[in-house]
């Protein structure tokens, strides 16, 4: 079955983005959900289909939405063991390691976190967006590790989204990079859009694409006879893009330790300790960490503040530079 939303623009929604005029019509549908049925060609303007969730709508706009209902997953439970750091009946903050992606997708669609969700017969997750990614409200990459917040119902899924899309959740990173960041702390402020030579990647724009802003700190500076110039810093997101640190830190000049896909080139290690070469060399995942999560409850509006430690690889590589400091 599915169900055809018809709307009318008035005179005060004139010149609004249709996402966002459906998006205050219908309270039970997310704006995810909506913009994935408009590029799904699921909604006319007057008659004709569009797929741009940004086009601007006319008074007197005759709107025209399908909704299917959403389809049964056929999502395959993953017997993985996850590091559950607060549950309650909304959400579920877990602490993923890297290794694991998200969510099912091309290549992988049984070994992921929602697949190990689905092993834990009492937890459900929320059914708003793409079926393959229930709960699902924010990500972080296969093989970053660190703290995701995960909806168990729809309200903790919106709220909380919501959250996200005003900027005020809280989320510090830890990374260690290349080289000596100039200032050492700082802003970076760009724009991010998918590379022309590679859609997989993201590049830097000053004029298109949508807006990334990361606040950098650097916190200690490794630097010796025995050892590579690397520093550990401190990252805050004001907005969340797909690899926004990972590009920013290489737009910088001070890529990631540990990334294989955003390096300028490889780097050579002389006239350091063997210890620390093989530390450095023989990690398999970018030396990057969701150290901090901050949110409001969906329901209660209390701060929630989680913090997670280094995971052992990556405190390793700290406790060897330290020792050669």
């Amino acid at each position: 079955m599915k169900n055809i939303i018809n709307l009318i623009v008035e005179q005060n929604s004139h010149k609004k983005r249709i996402d966002a005029f459906i998006f205050e019509k219908c309270s039970d549908l997310s704006r995810t959900r909506i913009k994935n049925l408009i590029i799904d060609k699921k909604l006319k303007i007057n008659g004709k289909i569009n797929v741009t969730p940004s086009q601007k709508i006319k008074n007197g706009d005759y709107i025209s939405l399908e909704v299917p209902e959403p389809r049964k997953t056929s999502l395959k439970p993953f017997n993985f063991k996850l590091n559950i750091v607060y549950e309650d009946d909304d959400l579920i903050v877990i602490d993923k390691p890297a290794g694991i992606a998200m969510h099912p997708g091309p290549g992988n669609y049984d070994n992921t976190i929602v697949n190990a969700l689905m092993s834990y017969e009492k937890i459900k997750l929320s059914t708003i967006g793409d079926e393959l990614r229930p709960g699902i409200i924010h990500r972080i990459d296969k093989d970053t590790s660190g703290l995701v917040v995960i909806a168990k119902n729809n309200l903790g899924h919106e709220n909380i989204s919501k959250q996200f899309s005003e900027h005020s959740i809280d989320r510090v990173y830890s990374t260690l990079v290349w080289g000596k960041l100039r200032p050492r702390s700082g802003i970076i402020k760009t724009f991010l859009t998918r590379s022309s030579k590679n859609r997989q990647l993201m590049d830097v724009s000053l004029t298109k694409g949508k807006e990334a802003i990361t606040k950098y700190k650097t916190l200690k500076i490794f630097e010796g006879k025995d050892i590579p110039i690397l520093s550990l810093v401190e990252c805050k997101l004001e907005t969340g893009r797909t690899h926004q640190i990972r590009v920013h830190m290489n737009y910088k000049g001070n890529q990631i330790v540990g990334d294989k896909k955003y390096k300028k080139k490889n780097k050579i290690i002389k006239n350091v300790s063997k210890e620390i070469e093989e530390k450095i060399l023989n990690l398999d995942r970018q030396f990057l960490h969701a150290r901090v999560l901050g949110f409001n409850h969906p329901r209660s509006e209390k701060r929630l503040f989680f913090e997670s430690s280094l995971p052992k690889d990556l405190k390793k590589i700290i406790n060897v530079l330290e020792k050669s400091n």
